[in-house]
This record gives C-alpha cells, sequence and structure tokens, in this order.
C-alpha cells in the first residue's frame, strides 16, 4: 500500500524555520516527482514547488523561492521541506504529493497523483 505521511509542523515565529517530513510508505522516491503544496485558513490549496525525479530540476513559486528547499533522504524514503524566514502568509497546512515520473500535473497546478493528510504549520508571533 501507497502512503504519505507529513510530520514537522506547528507554531514558529515570523523568520523563524521548520523542516516538515513526508515519510513514503510503498515509493521508491526516485520513481516519481515530488510536490509539496499548502492551504491557507479559507482558500483553496496552492502549489509550493515541483521536484522532478527525471531531469532533478524543482519548480518553486515565486512566494517561497529562495526561502522554501525540497530535499530527499532514499535510505529513509523521506522527502524534506526546509523552511526558512517564514512569514505569517505561509501559515498552511501543508500536503506532500507523488506523481507518476512521466507525468506533469503538478507543473501544470492540477496537483498530484498521491496525497498525504497534511500539517499545520502557524506563523505567528
Amino acid at each position: 500500500q501507497v502512503q504519505l505521511v507529513e510530520s514537522g509542523g506547528g507554531l514558529v515565529q515570523p523568520g523563524g524555520s521548520l523542516r516538515l517530513s513526508c515519510a513514503a510508505s510503498g515509493f521508491t522516491l526516485d520513481h516519481y516527482n515530488w510536490g509539496w503544496f499548502r492551504q491557507a485558513p479559507g482558500k483553496e490549496r496552492e502549489r509550493v514547488l515541483c521536484s522532478s525525479s527525471r531531469d532533478g530540476s524543482t519548480y518553486y513559486e515565486d512566494s517561497v523561492k529562495g526561502r522554501f528547499t525540497i530535499s530527499r533522504d532514499s535510505a529513509k524514503n523521506t522527502v524534506y521541506l526546509q523552511m526558512n524566514n517564514l512569514k505569517p502568509e505561509d501559515t498552511a497546512v501543508y500536503y506532500c504529493g507523488a506523481e507518476a515520473l512521466y507525468g506533469s500535473s503538478c507543473l501544470l497546478g492540477y496537483g498530484m497523483d498521491y496525497w498525504g493528510k497534511g500539517v499545520l504549520v502557524t506563523v505567528s508571533p
């Protein structure tokens, strides 16, 4: 069975950092593309980044570029989202997702093939 489980969320002050984890069961990381999305209260889910395992490229939304970074640990079968210089507008439930290797739904903004249940990040003084 395939499963994605996010962790690492919580309350952080503006300017602080958090690292989210996405533990993947039933996946081989290099066989999928990976994405992080978020949904703020009262808003629709939005894309944060898309990471391709085909060519190693990553697309970051302008709102997080230079502050957020995706990484992975194949030995732990885990994808990470390092978030630095957090702002109140980063407050949201964060979701990791997996997409078929030759898919393009993440970059097209349609979403992912598989989703975790999400983890809450709150940025507040």
